[in-house]
């Protein structure tokens, strides 16, 4: 048998019995550590931390979420807003999840091994006691069918590049699925987290019903309003019911104004809120009840320029942007301290495979020979952005304007509606501020947002070595060479690609002193990586 093992366990045992197993030897850099997900433990700041308690069920979760949208939909493939991300996990499973200790664990996948020696074959042997919120047993066949739901020719799912890779997925009996592929991939189970890859159910002719919400996961829809609010109720068919799913309801409301989430949490309107304006993060700490989690991350910001679309076309237009910035600045006034600078690659330093690289700094004599390179004197471009993406966004695109401005560049920031934002900006306009949280391993980050044809390559950046380099990497075994391959793929982005990566932050979010949760919490997403739903539970 293969290192990539996790050891199969009794179908009647708890989930949680192989939750945090990490794989064989050779994949030991990528979990080594609390912080290898690319993430950190959560440390709460304001008032004490309150005793331990057992967890109880009772009472209805109210949350301020940010991010949502009246173009949200229950669409897994099609799922961009962080509403949507943490609606998705309050009524969906997924084959394996990040765990509060930021390791690999189970969802409906009790255990998984790869049964080729070059990791070109993998199972999944389910958990036999799930069910749908209608009542219906899931089966291999609904992870089937809803796997393939974004594998399909035409499909509009942003996870189909990290399923190119497979050829076929077959059953193995009802309770147990076997991924085919056409080379091997040591992140397999790590990819079957991807907030898209929800298990949803059956149709008889190979689709899958996900209009309704309907999932198997730890609540169930009964109240939805796209960019408004959802409510949910506990679904006691839930095949984790021994090890979550506390509180009797969750509701959720849209709160894209970060001011209106900070009065709501102070005023006891809600339990929590998924995100926290850092500027006034240190006097909300002092307000009464009230708890902040920071959790360091490899959440970050970027700034992506269609590689395709002039004049970002030209490389030296690219590079004198990005000597242009000045990252620390952003970090202290944008960010108040709570992050680290970028170096236009999206690994963090908290994340498996960071390379060191030189760091790059403004430089404005290097954005002139640059703008001189391309044949220009000067540079006028144009960048959107709006403050959902992060409290602050606007006044960091307006500071980066005033950072370039020496330079002969005129940044002129458009401050776009939030509602539509990820239809109508992202991946439409040729600059724009997008927020992204950190994936559990470089393949997955690189696949989704890096690779040529990506879906979701929002600077239409097309590098062939890397491209290359992609594909040898995610089969590598060794990790002292695989480790290679992401530095000079991580030194590509940094000095050919389409991107401006200013910062990584710290997660903030807040919650009532009441509401308790395990000593660390995922990073991932916001509220303990979208499970808090389901992880925490009242005083």
């Amino acid at each position: 048998m293969s290192d990539f093992r996790i050891p199969p366990t009794n179908a009647q045992a708890p989930a949680q019995a192989t939750a945090g197993r990490r794989l064989g030897p050779s994949r030991r850099s990528v979990l080594a550590s609390g912080a290898a997900a690319g993430l950190g433990a959560a440390l709460p700041m304001g008032w004490a931390k309150p005793a331990r308690a057992e967890p109880k069920r009772g009472g209805v979760f109210r949350v301020g979420v940010h991010d949502g949208s009246s173009t949200d939909t229950w669409d897994p493939a099609t799922t961009e807003s962080i509403m949507m991300i943490q609606a998705n996990h309050v009524v969906r499973s997924f084959l394996t999840e990040i765990t509060n200790q930021n390791e690999l664990g189970s969802d409906l996948a009790l255990s998984w091994e790869a049964t080729k020696e070059d990791a070109t074959e993998w199972r999944f042997e389910l958990a036999q006691n799930a069910t749908f919120h209608n009542g219906k047993k899931v089966t291999a066949e609904d992870v089937i069918a809803s796997i393939n739901y974004h594998r399909a020719e035409g499909s509009a799912s942003a996870a189909k590049s990290l399923l190119d890779g497979i050829t076929n997925i077959r059953a193995d009996g009802d309770y147990a699925v076997i991924f085919e592929l056409d080379s091997g991939n040591a992140d397999l189970p790590y990819l079957m987290s991807d907030y898209h890859l929800t298990i949803q159910p059956a149709q008889p002719d190979g689709s899958i019903d996900w209009a309704n919400g309907i999932g198997c996961g730890p609540y169930k829809v009964i109240d939805y309003s796209p960019g408004i609010s959802a409510a949910f109720v506990r679904h006691d068919g839930w095949h984790r019911i021994d090890e979550g799913a506390w509180f009797d309801e969750v509701r959720m409301t849209v709160l894209n104004d970060p001011n209106a989430r900070q009065a709501a949490i102070v005023t006891g309107d809600v339990d929590a809120v998924t995100d926290v304006d850092l500027k006034t993060a240190g006097r909300l700490a002092q307000a009464p009840g009230v708890i902040l989690d920071n959790v360091p991350s490899g959440t970050h910001i970027t700034m992506p320029m269609f590689c395709d679309v002039a004049p970002f076309d030209d490389l030296n237009v690219r590079l004198a942007l990005k000597h242009a910035i000045n990252r620390q600045e952003i970090v202290d006034k944008i960010l108040f301290g709570y992050g680290t600078i970028g170096n236009d690659h999206p690994i963090a330093p908290s994340m498996p495979y960071y390379a060191d690289l030189p760091q790059r700094e403004q430089d404005l004599d290097k954005a002139k020979y640059h703008l001189k390179q391309a044949g220009m004197d000067n540079l006028s471009v144009e960048i959107s952005v709006n403050d959902a993406i992060l409290a602050g966004a606007v006044n960091m695109c307006s500071l980066f304007a005033e950072q370039a401005r020496p330079a002969g560049i005129d940044i002129k920031v458009n401050q776009e509606p939030v509602d539509g934002y990820w239809s109508n900006v992202w991946l439409k306009k040729p600059f724009c501020v997008v927020s992204w949280a950190a994936r559990p391993t470089p393949d997955i980050m690189f696949s989704q947002a890096y690779k040529a044809g990506a879906d979701w390559n929002e600077s239409h950046w097309e590098n062939e070595r890397f491209n290359q380099l992609l594909l040898k990497a995610k089969a590598e075994t060794d990790d002292a060479l695989r480790s290679e391959m992401y530095a000079e793929m991580q030194m590509l982005c940094r000095d050919d690609g389409g991107t401006i990566v200013p910062f990584f932050r710290e997660r903030m979010s807040a919650r009532r002193d009441n509401v308790l949760r395990e000593d660390t919490i995922a990073a991932v997403w916001e509220l303990d990586g979208a499970r808090g739903y389901h992880r925490w539970w009242f005083a």
